[in-house]
């Protein structure tokens, strides 16, 4: 998915134009092959007056992007739009990087202007919500969502297509997936004359922090950078209830194994165990480990991992459930502080839900994104 920050901060903006009744065009990055600096979700908004918010390749083409966005104000048809080195036009407007982009360029009008605005709104309230917008056929343009489960919109005469758009969304809302979505003329999943782009925008991952000290402050300022919804939970009143606190997280006063008993965590979901006291630490690792989240990590030097491994064993946690533990979490890459550390927990996150090594980009070999090497050739646009 891409970086929540970034598109919900111009979406912030765009929606505010749209609800002041401004024209606006948005450009949106719908398919990537190879290396790009964002991921498919990243939007540049254009303004009639040509005020111009976000980004979706850093600078790469977005000069010619507001050229075409001025076009579409002008009265011109929504356009999908192919990038890359081996583009004509590389040495003006292609992708540094050497990758490939594909990018839908329409204004956001009428239905479809309140339903981009809806959507971003709930987003950024931690709602789920999903925005499937048409690209190919007559109708281009046109939007389907889905907002606290209800559907609105919808692609025209094609009922078949909102259906199987409607599916598809609801099923990449549970998976936390946006994508680029191929459907036959008649609005059936066997064809491919009708591209959808379905954005999801489910609720921020959470991460949880049990203890509050300055580690847990510096993690959960950076965690709340990448898009985490962050909580920090201490039994001990004094400690947590100070502002440093609060200034960054949700605080919670409560046994963190009570605290955590009470959470439904998911796979995209983080627990860090900061206490350094086993009265709070085991209990909640024993808890943690039971659950769904997808990361649980404890701080503490390898001997107080050793003795904590076998206390856990005593208290029934299984060696499946403790090959799940990162401790001594983080990347080994000499963190002092609670900024260098936190930085070294996060990247283990980051890493691990990439499938990750989090060696050097110098050392790796293949892609530095995770998607299909560089020298790939998208199938072409129809």
């Amino acid at each position: 998915m891409n970086d929540p920050v970034h598109t919900q901060g111009a979406g912030a903006i765009a929606t505010g134009w749209i609800r002041d009744g401004r024209r606006v065009v948005a450009a949106i990055l719908v398919e990537a092959h190879g290396s790009s600096p964002f991921e498919p979700g990243a939007t540049m908004y254009v303004a009639e007056d040509g005020t111009i918010e976000g980004t979706v390749t850093g600078g790469c083409v977005e000069a010619a992007l507001f050229e075409e966005a001025t076009e579409v104000l002008g009265g011109g048809a929504p356009r999908l739009l192919t990038y890359g080195i081996s583009d004509e036009l590389a040495a003006g407007v292609g992708l540094m990087c050497g990758g490939t982009v594909r990018i839908f360029v329409a204004e956001l009008s009428g239905a479809a202007a309140t339903a981009q605005a809806d959507v971003l709104e709930a987003a950024a309230e931690g709602r789920p919500a999903a925005l499937a917008t048409l690209i190919d056929g007559p109708s281009a343009g046109a939007k389907l969502t889905i907002v606290d489960d209800e559907v609105s919109g919808g692609f025209g005469a094609v009922e078949l297509l909102d259906r199987a758009v409607e599916r598809d969304a609801r099923g990449g809302l549970q998976q936390a997936v946006s994508s680029l979505r191929r459907f036959g003329e008649d609005g059936r999943q066997t064809g491919s004359e009708l591209r959808v782009w379905i954005e999801v925008f489910a609720p921020p991952p959470r991460l949880l922090i049990m203890g509050a000290i300055d580690y847990s402050i510096a993690t959960a300022r950076m965690g709340a950078l990448l898009g985490f919804k962050t909580t920090i939970c201490d039994a001990r009143e004094p400690f947590v209830k100070s502002p440093r606190f609060s200034a960054v997280a949700e605080v919670v006063v409560e046994w963190p194994d009570r605290y955590l008993e009470s959470q439904e965590l998911t796979e995209r979901d983080a627990v860090l165990v900061f206490t350094h006291d086993r009265k709070f630490d085991e209990p909640a690792l024993k808890v943690a480990l039971a659950s769904e989240a997808g990361y649980v990590g404890a701080m503490g030097s390898r001997r107080t991992q050793a003795d904590r491994l076998e206390r856990l064993r005593e208290a029934g946690v299984t060696e499946e459930q403790l090959g799940r533990l990162a401790a001594p979490c983080g990347l080994d890459f000499g963190a002092r502080t609670p900024s260098e550390t936190a930085l070294s927990i996060l990247g283990e996150i980051v890493a691990l839900r990439a499938g990750r090594s989090g060696k050097r980009l110098v050392e790796a070999s293949g892609s530095i994104r995770g998607r299909d090497d560089a020298s790939a050739t998208p199938e072409p646009a129809p």
